[in-house]
Order: C-alpha cells, then sequence, then structure tokens
C-alpha cells in the first residue's frame, strides 16, 4: 500500500501526469503498472503517459507533458489572454513541421497542431507554470500576429474581437508586435488594423 501513496504524491507533485520510466523509476514494474490500469486507478493517456484516474489534471498540463516543444496557439492562446469568449472546440498548438504527425493522434485532449518551421515556432514563447509544469504559450504580441497571419480560418467576430480587446489591454507590448510583424512579413496588416487606433 506503500507504493501506491508514494505513487500518488509523485503524481500530484508531476501535474498529474507519469511517464512508464518514472513510475519505474518509484519501483513498479509492467504487470503492476498494468494491474493499476485494469483496476482503474491509473489511466493510460498515450503510450508511455499515464494519469492517475481521481486526480482532475488540467488539458493544458496534459498538452504540456505529452508534447513538451508545442505552444498554446492561435484561438486557445487568445481563450486564455481573454481576447475572445469563444472556447474552442480543439487545443489549437503549433508544432515542428518536422514531427512525426502520428504523435498528435489522441482521443483526449482534443488537438488540432499547426506544423510551423522550426525557426517561427520559438519566436514570442512564454513559460508558465502549473502545477508544476512549464506549459508553453505564445505572448499576446505574438498571439495577435498569429490572427492576422491566419485571418481567413477565424471567424469574423473573433478576429474583431480579439484586435478590439488587444488594442483595449494595458498588457500589450506595440513595440514588440512590431518586432514580429516584420519577422512574420505582416507591418502593412498591423498597421491597417492595430496601428490606426494607437
Amino acid at each position: 500500500m506503500m507504493i501506491i501513496e508514494i505513487m500518488e504524491k509523485e503524481f500530484k507533485r508531476q501535474g498529474g501526469i507519469l511517464k512508464t520510466a518514472e513510475l519505474k523509476e518509484l519501483g513498479l514494474s509492467s504487470r503492476q503498472i498494468k494491474r493499476l490500469v485494469d483496476d482503474g486507478i491509473i489511466t493510460r493517456i498515450k503510450r508511455g503517459f499515464y494519469e492517475l484516474t481521481d486526480y482532475v489534471v488540467h488539458e493544458k498540463i496534459i498538452i504540456a507533458k505529452l508534447f513538451t516543444q508545442a505552444v498554446i496557439f492561435l484561438e486557445s492562446a487568445l481563450f486564455d489572454y481573454g481576447y475572445t469568449d469563444r472556447i474552442p472546440s480543439a487545443w489549437q498548438i503549433a508544432v515542428n513541421r518536422y514531427s512525426k504527425t502520428t504523435q498528435y493522434d489522441i482521443d483526449y485532449p482534443l488537438i488540432d497542431p499547426y506544423y510551423l518551421e522550426p525557426k517561427l515556432l520559438e519566436i514570442g514563447v512564454d513559460v508558465i507554470e502549473m502545477d508544476g509544469v512549464k506549459v508553453r504559450i505564445y505572448n499576446r504580441d505574438r498571439t495577435i500576429c498569429d490572427v492576422l497571419r491566419y485571418e481567413n480560418k477565424l471567424e469574423k467576430e473573433v478576429f474583431n474581437d480579439a484586435i478590439t480587446r488587444y488594442i483595449k489591454d494595458p498588457g500589450k507590448n506595440i513595440r514588440r508586435l512590431f518586432e514580429y510583424a516584420e519577422i512574420f512579413n505582416i507591418k502593412n496588416k498591423v498597421q491597417r488594423y492595430v496601428g490606426v487606433w494607437l
């Protein structure tokens, strides 16, 4: 029984998710792990990753643990910053365009990966900590650049709300917005949609 308590403590310390290797480091064998799954104590999320069944894990933490290089992106970031009231139907995440696409085939949480060039993936990444887990999300200014870049993928209302709320946000950084706009070659668009209100 002692091992179960140690395992539960470690699950909670790690945001509710552990890898097979981490369970084995705690002294659990493959057979014991399988029994814990069969008994409903832990749940397999995908190959090599488990969550504590009765512990509520935020979906953002699951994404951060399963895909350590992924970045919360576009509408998911907009929702996080309060730039939209619409909850995205799936978590939009930016990932390396050269990563294996099959790794993103998971049942839960629903994710919608966007494959970006590696040199563009790291621009404007903020790291927030949730339950001891580092979650990567694009900052506000990079997110607005993405809104302008992917305008045709967004509903008009979501697009307009995002721009309006960004303009009113005291946390925005206009200098940084224009730096990103230059990198993404959308300076004219930023000037047209955001610059006129400044």
